[in-house]
């Protein structure tokens, strides 16, 4: 079955129909369950599935949270999220509801209905769209006979929100700060909707890039992603820097590993330029759109699967894409570091050395420690051409991330403590979770001395600490004593589920910035930039209203 031709859309509320017809889904925490009552649900559920069921289902899962039970035979389902959570978990248990909605996948047209507090809304929409990925190159049962297109076919999300959760289950636990008020009732605006329609949109797009196998997603092809972004949102032409003008404009790192391919390397950089905006911030996405390691080749097996390295850069376009459509006070820019790493006459050699955008030279000791190499030229050309006081730069960048954070949380490395919290923060909220390594510049950033140049662009010893030494080599060229804001997001484990993209970053960098969109679920989700301060009156009295019984949501 393939979802390369799946929509996705959101709606609040439920509305009737015949489970035989269109199959449903109903999933969420087991309290959120437990809150509802037959009315809210039987439109979705009858004339198949009685009360009686219901009831009973519920008490399945209930005693089994987790698991997924059927009401009606491949027609209707209830599943339950696990009860608790970690408190470096999502509170949305959005991992566990991607799981449960992959395994659960119908070939039709299908209905998931989603219940859970306005608060996990956000990550629990993009979850479920993170579990229809559009790319696919299957040809179908007869693929030697012209077979018809496949039929387009539509997954109706339709949302139950719930106020809050019983006293005594542990799980309403917030570990970072107060709750927006504007969290805290359980109704979504046309504008939520939009928002979170959005949100899915960009997470699909930048997991179909990275997806998408470099015989197709070369460098040309990505620009062309990148030039069709930009015309979707009424924006002005991309800037385009590539081939030889990298080399004459000083980007060493860029052009050096992008030089062997067929396809020559380019910074793109996307803008978005407000007229009251008083702020800039830049993301920066490494773009390697495959990274055989270059002339210190990956081995067989390590290289299958290199396609995904431009992750980064998929998701920085795609946050950009959901950002603007929030309209954002900010100026903001997304630049794309994109090159191939291949093998050629023209490869960068071990003992090479590049001078890069900054000035400083690095001596090349790893051809496949590229990215950072990429990215370097990136940020600096974010600092010193954009004039950006806030640089993230997202990338798929060391295997070491998965050995220090996992496979479900990014690693994090800031020169700024309550940025710091806050990226970790806004993970939680929104689903891509993150954890932050060592900065310790003083202790770390000596593995890359060097005999004959500024530095080495890979680490003397990899048993010290070596995701937080590469995102200090990026650092290093914007220098230490950096004014603005610089967060390194390392996205190599969570960029991927199994051998599919997962879209990470969109989430993240839209929820992280959110404060300075129109949009009020992404503004009410964002941490704040202020350490944290007593509740005002207003979600006080927003709070108090919360813990009082509530009403079942209308169907």
């Amino acid at each position: 079955m393939s979802n390369a031709t799946v929509n996705i859309k959101f709606r609040h509320g439920l509305t009737a129909s015949d489970p035989e017809r269109q199959p449903v889904l109903v999933v969420g925490q087991v309290a959120h369950l437990d809150s509802l009552t037959w009315h809210d649900v039987r439109c979705k559920l009858e004339p198949r599935v009685t009360e009686e069921a219901w009831r009973r289902g519920v008490a399945c899962v209930s005693a089994s949270p987790g698991d997924c039970v059927e009401l009606w035979p491949r027609a209707a389902a209830l599943a339950a999220l696990p009860a608790r959570r970690s408190r470096h978990a999502a509170p949305s248990r959005c991992h566990a509801l991607a799981k449960l909605v992959r395994g659960l996948q119908r070939s039709t047209d299908e209905f998931i209905v989603l219940v859970c507090r306005k608060r996990d809304v956000y990550a629990s929409c993009v979850s479920i769209a993170r579990s229809f990925p559009l790319y696919s190159a299957r040809s179908g049962a007869a693929p030697l006979a012209a077979a018809p297109p496949p039929r387009t076919r539509t997954v109706a999300v339709e949302i139950l929100l719930v106020r809050r959760t019983p006293d005594g289950d542990g799980s309403d636990d917030d570990d970072d700060g107060p709750v927006d008020p504007y969290l805290l009732d359980n109704t979504l605006s046309s504008e939520d909707l939009a928002t979170l329609q959005d949100a899915a949109d960009a997470t699909r797009l930048a997991a179909r890039i990275a997806d998408t196998p470099a015989n197709i997603m070369n460098v040309d092809k990505f620009i062309e992603e990148a030039c069709q972004v930009a015309k979707d949102l009424e924006l002005a032409e991309p800037t385009i820097i590539r081939g030889e003008e990298l080399r004459a404009r000083g980007m060493g790192g860029l052009y050096g590993v992008g030089r062997a391919a067929a396809c020559p390397p380019a910074l793109v950089a996307l803008h978005y330029r407000p007229a009251a905006a008083t702020r800039t911030v830049a993301w920066v996405g490494k773009g390697i759109v495959y990274d055989t390691g270059g002339l210190s080749i990956k081995a067989r097996t390590s290289m299958v699967g290199m396609k995904g390295d431009c992750a980064g850069a998929a998701a920085v376009l795609g946050a950009f894409a959901a950002a603007v459509r929030a309209r954002p006070s900010i100026a903001l820019h997304a630049v794309l570091c994109l090159a191939e790493n291949a093998v050629g006459p023209l490869a960068t050699r071990p003992d090479d050395i590049h001078q890069l955008y900054s000035g400083r030279t690095v001596e090349i000791n790893n051809t496949d420690a590229e990215g950072r190499l990429v990215l370097s030229d990136g940020v600096v050309y974010a600092s010193r051409d954009l004039r950006a006081d806030v640089i993230v730069d997202v990338a798929t960048l060391t295997g070491a991330q998965g050995t220090a954070t996992g496979k479900y949380h990014a690693a994090l490395v800031c020169n700024r403590g309550r940025l710091e919290a806050r990226a970790a923060a806004a993970g939680r909220r929104a689903g891509d979770l993150a954890h932050a390594l060592p900065f310790a510049p003083d202790l770390h950033f000596a593995e890359f001395s060097s005999a004959v140049a500024d530095m080495r662009n890979s680490v003397a010893d990899r048993n010290n600490a070596q995701p937080s030494c590469a995102g200090l080599f990026i650092l290093a060229h914007l220098g230490f004593d950096f004014p603005g804001d610089w967060l390194h997001v390392d996205m190599a484990a969570p960029a991927h589920s199994g051998e599919r993209a997962t879209g990470y970053g969109v989430a993240l960098l839209s929820v992280l910035f959110g404060e300075y969109t129109n949009s009020k679920l992404l503004r009410a989700l964002c941490p704040p930039s202020s350490p944290s301060s007593p509740p005002t009156p207003a979600a006080a009295a927003a709070a108090a209203a919360a813990a009082a019984p509530a009403p079942s949501p209308d169907s």
